[in-house]
């Protein structure tokens, strides 16, 4: 490890075995150090208080295993979404993600921070289809928890710990997980209301359908996009019966691209979704899910709207979180709001795992 600079240390390993021995030899020099991916979401969480060593994953970018058959897929962290896409599709599947400040998002760099898109409406998660990781800890060992078949669970399941962790607790090297076919009929409606009432109604009947949409989104014009997957036939009685017109495909590729400089996630039980986004500014941007309680907000002006959604926010029992914004406003009101009750848990979680406090410090809770 060369000697600490102003700037910096930026390591690019190609292989996990590697990536363990930059971050120990960090580590044994107290250096701190900051996981990078594709950096899609550089702007989430605190500013890092140190950044001694930035160590990139996108030189381990393989597809480790690809079991058709079995519908497994094992690669490295560094690949991105797109590429792997690309190679399931060869095989007629998909996995079901569609993070939005897309394209560049790297599978680690996913699971790290826990980001999710429209279609999280029929998938969820990609914490619901991980079977397997990989992780690169402080003391230069390579953990692994899971495994390559879906039906493998004992013990703790210490996989989960990790996403959403910001690489607060380890660097992500590899992960595995259960794929999905491609739909038979993949169809796209849109309707755009005059009023936000007339929207809201419209999202109340595709939810209430019998083929509940695979994603439905509603934006701050008055616009809802609803995507039906599943067989001809169910495909087409949901379109005959929404009576929505038809939009191209391309309308997702479209919004998985959005982002801003100041945006933030919020979330709430479904229920209230509408409640939370009649308390933003008059005239604010955002696009929601529904269907799952999650809305993004691109803010513009100083911190006091944004402390008074989160303070709506978490009095429904949700949270906003910012996704990116202006330094002052980051400082002015805190990345992640209120801590949460079992922030003990998570303190005696990264004291374990990093003790000396080298991986991404300050950027998230803990």
């Amino acid at each position: 490890m060369r000697e600490l600079r102003k700037s910096p240390v930026v390591e690019k390993p190609s292989t996990a075995e590697e990536l363990a021995k930059r971050l120990q030899e960090a580590a044994d020099l107290r250096l701190a150090v900051v996981p990078v991916g594709g950096g899609r979401a550089s702007g989430m969480g605190g500013t890092p208080s140190r950044c001694d060593v930035e160590l990139h994953t996108t030189r381990l970018d393989r597809v480790l295993e690809h079991s058709q058959a079995d519908m497994v897929v094992s690669v490295e962290a560094g690949i991105t979404l797109e590429a792997l896409q690309a190679e399931l599709g060869k095989a007629g599947q998909f996995l079901p993600l569609d993070p939005f400040n897309s394209p560049g998002h790297t599978i680690g760099g996913l699971l790290a921070t826990g980001w999710t898109g429209p279609l999280r409406q029929r998938f969820g998660s990609a914490r619901d289809f991980l079977i397997g990781i990989r992780v690169a800890l402080p003391d230069g060992h390579l953990a692994s928890a899971g495994g390559r078949v879906v039906k493998n669970v004992s013990g703790y399941d210490l996989m989960k710990l990790h996403h959403g962790a910001l690489g607060s607790l380890g660097v992500i090297v590899a992960a595995s997980f259960k794929v999905f076919p491609q739909p038979l009929h993949d169809i796209t409606l849109e309707m755009t209301a005059q009023t936000m009432e007339t929207a809201w109604a419209g999202v109340e009947t595709a939810l209430a359908l019998p083929l509940v949409p695979a994603a439905l989104e509603l934006f701050s014009d008055g616009r809802v996009l609803a995507r039906f997957f599943g067989s001809p036939n169910a495909v087409n009685r949901m379109v005959a019966e929404l009576g929505w017109r038809k939009a191209d495909a391309s309308v997702w590729t479209e919004h998985t691209r959005r982002a801003s400089g100041s945006w933030a996630r919020i979330a709430v039980p479904r229920r209230s979704l509408h409640v939370i986004l009649d308390t933003l500014p008059r005239g604010s941007t955002w696009w929601a899910s529904p269907g799952t309680g999650i809305a993004h907000w691109s803010f513009t002006g100083d911190a006091e709207p944004l402390r008074d959604a989160r303070r709506a926010a978490e009095k429904l029992q949700g949270s906003l979180v910012l996704l990116a914004a202006p330094a002052e406003v980051m400082t002015a009101v805190g990345a992640w709001g209120t801590l949460p009750a079992t922030i003990e848990v998570m303190r005696r979680l990264k004291g374990a795992f990093d003790p000396d406090g080298v991986l991404n410090p300050g950027r998230f809770v803990v």
